[in-house]
């Protein structure tokens, strides 16, 4: 784990992964704004409240903020979806640009296995028309 941990990081750019997420986090911020100040109070047109994170409900002596909950549902769901957007963006800019995966090369035993069965097919192909003919 710790192999894949290390060719997982060499991959890309240390200075590309910290510029991205610093842009992720300055984006977060938007998110969280747009859901606090707009969209919140839209839904909460629907729900009689001003705001969704005033909605809350006690039990006892503890008290559930829904609300709040709810606002960082909304965040959340924004979020994956942009970066939905993004990644199936760059994989369409990859394909356009011709890149493709490197194959896997097939060990060399399985390659031989592989030649016998599809010559073991081919004789039996051709016994069953030998003795179809005859």
């Amino acid at each position: 784990m710790l192999s894949e941990f290390k060719e997982f990081i060499s991959r890309g750019n240390v200075v590309d992964m910290a510029v991205g997420v610093l842009i992720g986090g300055a984006f977060k911020s938007l998110v969280t704004s747009l859901t606090k100040n707009i969209l919140s109070p839209l839904l909460g047109l629907f729900s009689n409240s001003i705001n969704l994170s005033s909605i809350k409900f006690s039990l006892g002596s503890a008290t559930f903020t829904v609300g709040s909950f709810l606002d960082d549902i909304i965040e959340f769901l924004i979020m994956m979806f942009v970066i939905f957007i993004i990644v199936k963006t760059f994989n369409r800019l990859r394909d356009l640009a011709g890149h493709q995966e490197p194959e896997e090369e097939t060990p060399a035993d399985e390659q031989y296995l592989k030649e016998i069965r599809d010559l073991l097919a081919t004789q039996q192909k051709n016994n069953e028309t030998h003795d179809s003919v005859q």
